[in-house]
């Protein structure tokens, strides 16, 4: 490697680098979406937090972007306007998959760290209500549901150059899944098929499926994320509101740590720093509560959201852990900021 290759590949590390011994506070609220909506989806790419898709009264196509300034621009919209469908990035691209047009939508849309677009090979099974992560040199797209009401269990997997293939599918087919990355592991836990679900399904680096200790509770509507040696499932929807947090370590090795300060499904979670946040949802009532957990575990209660809404995103860029969108009384368009330094 030349001297300039090992100086960026350092570089690079320093700054995806998770900062250690900070602290989280509320930031405030910024410039807030475009178009009010909820059943959006939200990733990061190179500079950007990109929140796309979603509903109103109609299918939206729009993208916001968000720089680490917290600047918001609008990139090209997604290709097809569609709501309930699923975000992550991998490699040098952002890719919105799945959703419900009025139909079942198979479209994945790319976005570059330029946020320049491109419509690579589409889902092998038109689907919404699905969920996505990353793992290694994959993006893997798996469950959901279509208009016909048939539940899948297909799991599309996309490498750093956006070529498609189709891994074993997961153990149970099923939809309001969540989804997120630990170690070598990529974890798809809960949802719903002819009932809730509480299967979680694993998928190493080569796309070889396993099936670790089942959640603790049953669940769908969900939120997963990661911080430190843990990813996190959190709250969901059974007969009854749920507020438990079950937590796989790289071994797969689960663990419930202590509740969600409020019950509720419809959440979104983020990592920042060394905190995970679980922010909004339903519990009965809509909820602005955001419960943190850092790499230890340990939960505390940051300030709430401005405004309690549910069926919103979350990303983080930055310093910066942003939950954009959502339903109160109405569309929204708020986007809440929470910071790590």
């Amino acid at each position: 490697m030349c001297l300039k290759g090992l100086k960026d590949m350092i570089i690079e590390t320093m700054r995806r680098k998770k900062p250690t011994g900070g602290e989280l506070s509320y930031y405030g609220t910024i410039t807030g979406l475009s178009v009010a909506r909820y059943y959006l989806a939200a990733t990061t790419i190179g500079d950007y937090a990109l929140f796309g898709g979603g509903l109103t009264s109609t299918n939206s196509a729009v993208v916001d972007a968000y720089n680490a300034s917290l600047t918001r621009s609008n990139p090209t919209a997604l290709s097809v306007a569609r709501g309930y469908l699923a975000a992550t990035s991998i490699g040098d691209y952002a890719l919105f998959g799945g959703g419900y047009t009025g139909s079942s939508s198979s479209v994945v849309d790319a976005y570059n760290a330029s946020l320049t677009r491109s419509t690579p090979t589409a889902l092998s099974v038109a689907r919404y209500e699905l969920a996505v992560t990353s793992i290694g040199n994959y993006a893997l797209f798996g469950g959901g549901v279509s208009v016909s009401s048939t539940v899948s269990a297909v799991v599309d997997a996309y490498n750093a150059s956006l070529t498609r293939s189709t891994p074993t599918a997961l153990s149970v087919g099923r939809f309001r899944l969540a989804a997120t990355t630990i170690g070598d592991y990529a974890l798809f836990g809960g949802g719903y098929s002819s009932t809730y679900s509480a299967v979680v399904d694993a998928y190493n680096a080569s796309l070889t499926r396993s099936t670790p200790t089942t959640l603790s509770v049953e669940r769908r509507y969900l939120a997963a994320t990661t911080i430190g040696d843990y990813a996190l499932f959190g709250g969901g929807l059974t007969s009854t509101v749920s507020a438990v947090v079950d937590a796989y370590n790289a071994s797969l090795t689960r663990s419930t740590p202590t509740a969600l300060s409020v019950a509720r499904g419809y959440l979104a979670a983020t990592s920042i720093g060394d905190y995970a946040l679980f922010g909004g949802g339903n519990s009965g009532s809509l909820s602005s509560v955001v419960d943190a957990y850092n790499a230890s575990l340990t939960r505390s209660t940051p300030t709430a959201l401005s405004v309690a809404r549910y069926l919103l995103a979350a990303t983080s860029i930055g310093d910066y852990a942003l939950f954009g969108g959502g339903y109160s009384s109405t569309y929204s368009k708020v986007v809440d900021v929470y910071q790590y330094k």
